[in-house]
């Protein structure tokens, strides 16, 4: 049985409604039900949750605590994000429209990130300098930024939140985080969760709300001192442009079209089952989404054609069916976007193999596994991001040619080379415009690794040691011991 959830906000450690008063509901992309159902917050609920983030910052314990507390209650988080597992998965599927195994995956996943952030706050080190003259000690100190504002997408709610949330905590910061608004559930659990664990009030607030008020009001929020957005290529350039205007910190996660090489050489069974999952995971509503197929001349027939048979067998349902691989579209317009870019495709001569179109059911909004051959690399569907389930195939002479399909478009996330070749794999990882650049495997993540993209796909780094650089700002401390020679008359004192 499918029930509707109420949720409220979370502000200075209270679980509270909007300001106004006014709720909005989300309905399941998959049953057509109303599965939650939020408060509508504005510019005033996120005035509160930025003045209870600052409140916690500048004179609460959080940034006080020594790396061992935060530790610890991270470590906690951890521990109940594992132990609500199943509950946290569900939410994610009747909202997200996800299945229900790859929901079960991202919390097993987000379990981890938290687990991995737990060991960064005795582990922020800065520098020190003892040959700059005997008279001085120089020391370079990593202090938190303060108040970190969060905006977040609908594709990987949970896990994506703790991309950023922990790492931030983790050396001090405290943070405002707006969900979006189509999966706002895991979002507030997980707030509820580290108010379970020990946080203290006003160290992690979740406001919940239109991002036309609520996170526009975050960018260009005065206490705000740094902004952190994970979601399109134009709304990230709005918030930049915003965040401007008080020259506050940016990272941003944006957009990708991100592809998949397969020279001849590749091991053809591995590099078919990977190009199958890259594609059509989490309907290809993904940053990662291995979404353009490049594969050498010599083999090109023989692998489309196996993509295709594989491509066929993947199963489109009902996202709380363990046997479902592609579940629903997240939203109408999700899938006005995902049509409109076919159509594009089917008009500009592109050979539709696979799918194209809407597949039919009582409830819901699905679409079919979909695969274009013979594409070329200026048309829409190999330049712009889809996020659908949606493969276009290009076809390639050499690792050069390769190289410079690859890095055709304005975006830069990742890339993957399939080869046994270690000179062709090495010139290709070198070579690619990637943050990421995967060898034989494709969306193989670790917490340990750092996440971003290059040109349009984004700013700063996720992940790894290198969170700590972006939640952190630099202060050099000279000290000199001894006398000083008097600037007026020469005399040292």
């Amino acid at each position: 049985m499918i029930s509707s959830t109420e949720y409220a906000m979370i502000v200075d450690g209270q679980s509270v409604a909007a300001q106004s008063g006014d709720s909005f509901e989300r309905i399941s992309p998959a049953h057509d039900v109303v599965v939650g159902r939020y408060p509508r917050g504005g510019s005033a609920d996120a005035d509160a949750a930025v003045a209870a983030a600052r409140r916690a910052f500048d004179s609460g314990p959080w940034p006080r605590w020594s790396g061992a507390q935060r530790a610890r209650v991270l470590r906690r988080v951890a521990e109940l994000i594992e132990r609500d597992l199943e509950s946290l998965a569900r939410i994610e599927a009747l909202e997200g429209g996800k299945p229900i195994t790859q929901a079960r995956g991202e919390v097993a996943s987000t379990a981890e990130l938290w687990w991995y952030a737990a060991t960064l706050p005795q582990h922020a080190y800065g520098d020190a300098h003892n040959a700059i003259g005997e008279q001085y000690l120089g020391m370079i100190i990593r202090e938190p930024l303060g108040v970190v504002g969060m905006i977040t997408p609908w594709n990987f709610p949970l896990l994506i939140v703790s991309q950023k949330l922990p790492f931030a905590l983790a050396v001090g910061n405290t943070a405002v985080v707006k969900p979006a608004e189509l999966t706002s559930g895991t979002t507030i659990r997980l707030g509820e969760l580290c108010r379970e664990a020990g946080m203290p009030n006003g160290v992690f607030n979740v406001v919940t709300g239109p991002g036309r008020d609520v996170g526009q009001r975050l960018a260009e929020h005065v206490g705000v001192d740094m902004i952190t957005f994970t979601g399109s290529t134009g709304v990230g350039k709005r918030i930049m442009a915003t965040a401007a205007t008080t020259v506050k910190k940016v990272e941003l996660e944006l957009g990708g079209k991100n592809p998949q090489v397969v020279m001849a050489d590749a091991n053809m069974d591995r590099a078919v089952d990977a190009v199958v999952f890259g594609v059509y995971f989490n309907q290809g509503e993904c940053c990662n989404s291995g979404s353009r197929l490049l594969v050498q001349d010599g083999i090109a027939d023989e692998f489309v054609a196996r993509v295709v048979d594989r491509a066929a067998l993947v199963t489109v349902g009902d996202p709380l069916d363990d046997a479902t691989l592609v579940g629903a579209i997240a939203s109408p317009e999700q899938m006005d976007t995902i049509e409109t870019l076919v159509g594009e495709g089917v008009a500009s001569g592109a050979e539709l193999l696979l799918g194209g179109n809407r597949q039919a059911s009582e409830t819901g909004r699905f679409f079919e596994p979909t695969v274009f051959d013979h594409v070329a690399p200026d048309m829409s569907i190999a330049q712009e991001e889809i996020f659908g389930p949606v493969l276009s195939v290009l076809r390639f002479s050499d690792v050069d040619d390769a190289l410079r399909i690859a890095n055709s478009t304005v975006y830069g996330l990742s890339a993957g080379i399939w080869t046994q070749d270690i000179d062709q794999a090495v010139t290709f990882a070198r070579r690619a415009k990637a943050g990421t650049v995967w060898v034989n495997c494709w969306m193989d993540g670790f917490p340990e690794l750092s996440f971003g993209g290059y040109k349009e796909s984004g700013l700063g780094r996720e992940l790894g040691r290198a969170a700590i650089e972006e939640f952190t700002e630099l202060k050099t401390i000279a000290i000199r011991t001894g006398p000083r020679t008097s600037w007026v008359d020469g005399v040292s004192r």
